[in-house]
């Protein structure tokens, strides 16, 4: 049976799991409950109410974090010409044709791909290397794009991208304890705005179910999920 340090059981002593607090609180719990030497990612965990066995009820989208991810993320994008010119302007860390050869030799430095069209029948071919990564780029997430420009400094300036696991779980990461607490709550309030939009037509009953926020190393503090029934 697993245990928990010391830490983690001190931690848990602040937080009643019979209760939902309201967001703020919630991440004011969780902040307070980060014991890490690290800044600890805060994390959000959604469950909700739809069949992912069901392609109508697959939940997917992308979402800007306004006070961003807290994260320095490295973005490739494989275009060429002008569109090259424009993701390297923008900040894109790789840009060219030629990683994809390296890819295939195995290099996977980077956190986001953005692709033109063009130059998805290339990246085709990557896609055992690319997909268990969950690097491939998607229209649906904005990574397969003539706009490479505007793709990257999304990117940079704190896009995340979610999806409904085969539980009916969403979980995706909305910052770092050092963020304060307006940071967080602005990150949260943008995610959850975005799930609720993301509501497949198909889906029935109560959709948003339980949410939970918690830091890396921390114990999970449920959120009250009123506002987003």
């Amino acid at each position: 049976m697993k245990t928990h340090g010391k830490k983690y059981r001190a931690a848990a002593t602040k937080v009643s799991p019979a209760t939902s607090y309201d967001a703020r609180k919630a991440l004011e719990l969780v902040k307070g409950g980060a014991f890490a030497k690290f800044d600890e990612t805060v994390e959000v965990a959604v469950r909700l109410g739809v069949d992912p066995r069901h392609a109508d009820q697959i939940v997917r989208g992308t979402v800007v974090l306004p006070a961003g991810t807290g994260k320095a993320v490295r973005v490739l994008v494989i275009a060429v010409g002008e569109k090259a010119k424009e993701a390297e302007a923008a900040g894109a860390d790789f840009v060219g044709t030629e990683f994809i050869a390296k890819i295939k030799e195995g290099w996977v430095d980077f956190d986001v791909m953005i692709a033109t069209p063009d130059q998805m029948g290339q990246i085709g071919a990557l896609g055992r290397v690319l997909g268990p990564r969950g690097l491939m780029p998607n229209p649906k997430a904005g990574t397969v794009t003539m706009n490479v420009a505007q793709a990257v400094k999304e990117t940079k300036a704190g896009k995340i991208e979610f999806r409904v696991d085969k539980a009916g779980n969403v979980h995706a990461a909305i910052g770092k304890v050092s963020f304060g607490i307006e940071a967080l709550e602005t990150n949260f309030s943008a995610f959850m705005d975005q799930i609720v939009r993301a509501k497949p037509s198909a889906a029935k009953g109560v959709y948003i179910r339980n949410v939970a926020l918690s830091s890396t190393m921390g114990p999970g503090v449920k959120v009250d999920t009123t506002p987003y029934r």
